[in-house]
């Protein structure tokens, strides 16, 4: 692809963002392209760097346009935010920028938009110490996120939600899950260093490393024999909340694109049966090629976990994992796309959605069973309140506690923060059901379920 026609695209893909035509999982797929094409990686930089500073490249594009470009020309508009975020962050060379940008009119069939883009992205670098100064003095250009997102983070993290926001705009590390069923993290980083790999263990999760620099999976010894895969280290902390144990059988609601269920499945215990349920068919295809790549068997089911009456076959289960979709406020630096796709009003139907699921599941847990609730989302009323209310309304749920130094303490469960370097944000809480003796009478001996704790 060529420079010209690769802003094109990128300027493209940015305005089908904005129009809610997509994300940019599904609007760019190295899939799409020529092997050949070595072009994907500027491209995918390009579009996710925009989209990760879009809020304070939109500050400085207002104060260079003389009037709004009309929606007819959002490509233009994106496009000329595409030559702002390399000129203020990439180190491709001034002239190559504009002069690419400027030819990707051609492509987009504006040829009248030629001149504009020329003395915007130049009238950017007479200026830019002034107009990157002013962008600042507005919460959405200084922390490049939407304002109601900086609003309820300050509201829910009162000494921490700058530093959030700061932490979501640094690029994420690329963490892995070992396999230690089949390897050892010391023999995997020996492997890895043996490859001209840098790497680290993590701190939370004994199966976690982090590499120095993210590189092609391909690369990775091991990882097409299963010895490894790409998860980030908050989430390979489920296992070890889950209690596993030999002979349980054991759901995971939401569970495409498989990462929580195959690493269940790689503790080593004998389940009777893990169910892998999801409602998406297409992300299902996704979750059976990692469990065939990890040489692990599960249960695969498309359904609806809001409503077990759809799908549920057979026994409870003794342990449910329900991962439940949210806002995704703690992936932000993974997904930037995020800024722009989710909106305030959202949440309140996801926390809807959140409270059916966890109605619906709770009702196929065997007494004496455990529910693990967590999102990756760091927004209370999707984590805690959602949490807190089933608790009001259901005698028959205990709340457990997470004996962890990790994360922050909740009014209920905890919530791990992302941070510079390390994990995403993340919500855990774990439910255990209590059986018909533990509900009769508070007054009775601890039963196993409760000496637990």
């Amino acid at each position: 692809m060529n420079p010209g026609k690769l802003r094109a695209k990128a300027a493209v893909t940015m305005s089908k963002l904005l129009a809610q035509e997509g994300s940019l999982a599904s609007l760019l797929k190295r899939g799409d392209f020529p092997v050949e094409d070595s072009s994907f990686p500027l491209l995918q930089e390009i579009v996710f760097g925009t989209c990760r500073w879009y809020f304070q490249l939109d500050a400085i594009l207002a104060q260079l346009l003389s009037k709004p470009l009309k929606t007819k020309d959002n490509d233009v508009r994106c496009l000329l935010l595409i030559g702002l975020y390399q000129l203020h962050h990439l180190r491709v060379p001034d002239y190559a920028v504009v002069n690419e940008t400027v030819a990707a009119t051609k492509t987009l069939k504006k040829d009248w938009a030629k001149g504009l883009v020329n003395a915007i992205l130049r009238g950017f670098l007479r200026d830019s110490e002034a107009l990157v100064k002013q962008s600042l003095t507005s919460p959405q250009g200084e922390f490049a996120h939407p304002h109601w997102l900086i609003e309820r983070l300050r509201s829910a993290w009162p000494t921490q939600w700058a530093q959030i926001l700061k932490d979501n705009n640094i690029r994420p590390p690329m963490t892995l899950r070992v396999n230690t069923r089949r390897i050892d993290i010391e023999e995997f980083l020996a492997n890895l260093q043996q490859a001209g790999i840098d790497a680290v263990p993590g701190t939370l999760a004994s199966s976690s490393v982090y590499l120095a620099s993210p590189c092609p999976v391909e690369n990775i010894p091991g990882f097409e024999q299963g010895l490894c895969s790409v998860q980030d280290e908050a989430s390979q902390l489920i296992p070890g909340l889950l209690d596993l144990r030999d002979g349980l059988r054991i759901l995971d609601a939401c569970a495409a694109p498989g990462g929580k269920t195959c690493h269940i499945l790689e503790s080593g215990f004998a389940f009777k049966e893990l169910v892998a349920l999801d409602n998406d068919a297409r992300r299902l295809e996704r979750l059976q090629q990692n469990l065939d790549r990890l040489q692990l068997c599960a249960t695969v089911s498309v359904g609806d976990a809001s409503d077990a009456s759809q799908w549920r076959k057979g026994e409870a289960f003794d342990r449910i994992l329900l991962d439940a979709p949210c806002s995704a406020t703690g992936i932000i630096r993974r997904h930037p796309d995020i800024k722009l796709l989710r909106r305030g009003s959202d949440i309140p139907k996801l926390c809807l959605l959140q409270a059916q699921l966890l109605e619906s599941l709770w009702s196929c847990l065997n007494p004496g069973g455990l529910l693990l609730y967590s999102t990756c989302s760091v927004l209370p009323e999707e984590n805690s309140a959602i949490v807190g209310q089933f608790l009001e309304t259901h005698s028959d749920a205990k709340l457990e506690t997470i004996d962890a130094q990790w994360g922050v303490e909740c009014s209920i469960g905890k919530q791990l923060l992302p941070g510079a370097g390390g994990n995403d944000g993340f919500y855990f809480a774990r439910l255990r059901k209590l059986n018909a003796t533990s509900r009769s009478s508070t007054d009775a001996a601890p039963t196993e379920v409760e000496s637990q704790r």
